[in-house]
């Protein structure tokens, strides 16, 4: 099958090799087109990225479909790449919405936890929970994501915390990666995300090395593996046993690090050479720029920071001081977003991000954490690139993120395929 799109307008391609850092994630004259663009597609790949006059020549315009051929005209809206949830926390069951009153009466993330909220609640309602109720509140979590423009998302476990309930929720995960019109997924193991009630870490971290890592390597079904390195759960020197044995097995690491404090997460991420330390709220610019030197993505998650009422990390330093970064949703119970676009919002209203920084943070440059599983290049429209791509409801590309509340799209290509909104 090929799909000819003529008539595009501005064209944010952020076309080119690797992660982009500093004012590069802002150079419009290399990362954008002007109107008048058009792109084939063939099997889901894009084949060609021409002029639209000269492909509608080749191919007719606008309003050809057949088997073979399809020629579908824009009419001038503006393109984006398809978005990357690069952190993402698909698969639970329960609500803890009951929650938000306790934050406005003062109470924080760790004393919630200690009164039976949190992760613990939500691990129980998730035990509780079939296996097709599982898919099914993660299947329309991912269709509402798709909605919002989001092509491929990295998928965490966590809410398991024992070997069984662990493959359990890699095996629900896997499931819903090899349905059709979802967007596609790299699953990461999350055991090391809390303590089970009852246990001391230090049992659980040997159960984890001993136990259900092996499982969850046999099993096969996890690409990563990612530890919640925080004061209060799991110390640097815990992390770094658990995510030596994940790599030993042929897992790659991620990690996550400083959401409430300085927790020396970053030290290890650096030491690790980890693909991406998440939540580094509270890392030091100078940790930063170490985990910089080593390689490490810096995974901003605003959403977070957004449903605490916290403070908002650097952005924009981390543009001064040339760290890769990137942002995801944290789509979790506690942070319930699916929304790339609000999040891109949350740093171009909120935080005066470059609205063009901000789309490489959200395509571009998590692609790099978190391939496609064809092993082509997607985060960006390019030749020889998985064909995901956004087609905005209007005609500047900046309205990508100018929209909190509703989604910014008219249509979303998902490998070659377009599906309306």
């Amino acid at each position: 099958m090929r799909t000819v799109l003529l008539d595009l307008g501005p064209l944010a391609h952020l076309a080119g090799v690797g992660a982009l850092v500093g004012t590069s994630m802002s150079d419009s004259d290399s990362l954008v087109s002007s109107a008048g663009k058009g792109i084939v597609v063939v099997n889901g790949v894009i084949e060609s990225i021409q002029e639209s006059s000269a492909l509608e020549e080749e191919y007719g315009a606008g309003g050809i479909h057949s088997d073979e051929l399809r020629v579908i005209s824009l009419e001038g809206h503006a393109i984006i790449p398809g978005l990357v949830d690069g952190h993402n926390h698909l698969i639970w069951a329960g609500d803890r919405s009951n929650e938000l009153t306790l934050k406005q009466r003062g109470m924080s993330y760790q004393e919630i936890a200690a009164l039976g909220g949190g992760i613990q609640h939500t691990v129980r309602q998730t035990e509780q929970a079939s296996d097709e109720q599982l898919i099914q509140l993660s299947y329309q979590r991912m269709r509402t994501a798709l909605h919002h423009g989001t092509t491929h998302m990295e998928t965490k476990s966590g809410y398991g915390l024992s070997t069984k309930s662990e493959l359990t929720l890699l095996r629900v995960a896997h499931q819903l990666s090899q349905m059709s019109h979802l967007p596609s997924m790299e699953l990461t193991w999350l055991g090391a995300h809390d303590t089970p009630k009852g246990m001391t870490r230090s049992a659980y971290v040997e159960e984890i090395l001993s136990e259900q890592l092996p499982s969850v390597i046999e099993q096969g079904y996890a690409h990563a593996a990612d530890v919640f390195c925080e004061p209060g759960w799991f110390t640097p020197e815990e992390s770094e046993d658990i995510l030596v044995a994940a790599r030993n097995g042929g897992l790659t690491q991620r990690i996550h690090i400083d959401e409430f404090t300085n927790g020396g997460g970053g030290e290890l991420a650096a030491d690790l050479k980890v693909v991406t330390a998440d939540h580094s709220h509270y890392t030091p610019d100078e940790t930063r720029m170490r985990m910089e030197a080593a390689g490490v993505n810096t995974g901003f998650l605003p959403g977070t920071p957004y449903t605490m009422g916290a403070a908002w990390p650097s952005f924009n330093q981390a543009i001064t001081t040339e760290c890769r970064w990137s942002i995801a949703t944290d789509f979790n119970p506690n942070c319930n977003i699916l929304s790339l676009p609000f999040i891109g919002s949350l740093l171009v209203h909120r935080n005066k991000v470059d609205p063009l920084a901000t789309l490489v943070a959200a395509s571009r440059n998590p692609s790099e954490t978190t391939p496609h599983p064809t092993g082509l290049t997607h985060g960006r429209i390019e030749v020889g690139a998985v064909a995901n791509l956004n087609v905005l409801n209007g005609v500047q590309w900046e309205s990508w993120c100018n929209q909190p509340g509703t989604s910014p799209f008219k249509a979303t290509m998902l490998s070659g395929e377009l599906h309306y909104h």
